[in-house]
């Protein structure tokens, strides 16, 4: 039986479950656009957001961008070192502190940090530019506090290595 998904009229999931079907729904469409973009420009949309937050500051600290995107050192290492062998990111020691690890980007880097079509910041743009900003701050509200919430999961210990001023991934 070949069943025609798309002529379905979906259930009445309810609040709780509608709202997560759409999270699931945006998850799965960032993770597909960022696969077309690693086949397109060579580039991750990860990747590409570290290009990007590289780009507006210079010399960024590993750990500080690692807090900004809200991701394990560990993880941001791994994506680091993909771009610097791609050519894209320069890694070097701080000279005031040589644990400490300054990110820039290369010439070639700085050719991936422009807008460009086909990537999910332009498709974010896009929908931003067709919303009233009470709206996106409504969202944008709405997201920190679903991701505030869904952090305060991994119990009190996270808690004291936040306040500590320790990542979290």
């Amino acid at each position: 039986m070949n069943l025609d998904l798309q002529s379905l009229a979906l259930p009445a999931l309810g609040g709780v479950l509608e709202f997560m079907r759409l999270i699931w729904e945006v998850d799965h469409a960032l993770q597909r656009t960022s696969k077309r973009m690693e086949a397109t420009i060579g580039v991750t949309g990860p990747q590409r957001l570290v290009v990007r937050i590289i780009g507006r500051f210079p010399g960024i600290p590993a750990g500080h961008l690692a807090r900004l995107l809200h991701v394990h050192p560990s993880t941001l290492t791994g994506i680091v070192k993909r771009l610097e062998r791609q050519g894209l990111v320069r890694r070097r020691a701080d000279p005031r502190d040589g644990r400490r690890l300054l990110l820039s980007l290369s010439e070639k880097g700085r050719l991936f940090d422009v807008e460009a079509e086909g990537t999910i910041e332009a498709a974010i743009q896009r929908a931003l530019d067709r919303a009233p900003p009470n709206q996106i701050e409504a969202a944008r509200a709405l997201l920190a506090s679903i991701a505030q919430t869904l952090n305060s999961l991994e119990g009190p210990m996270a808690e004291d290595r936040r306040r500590n001023g320790a990542p979290h991934g």
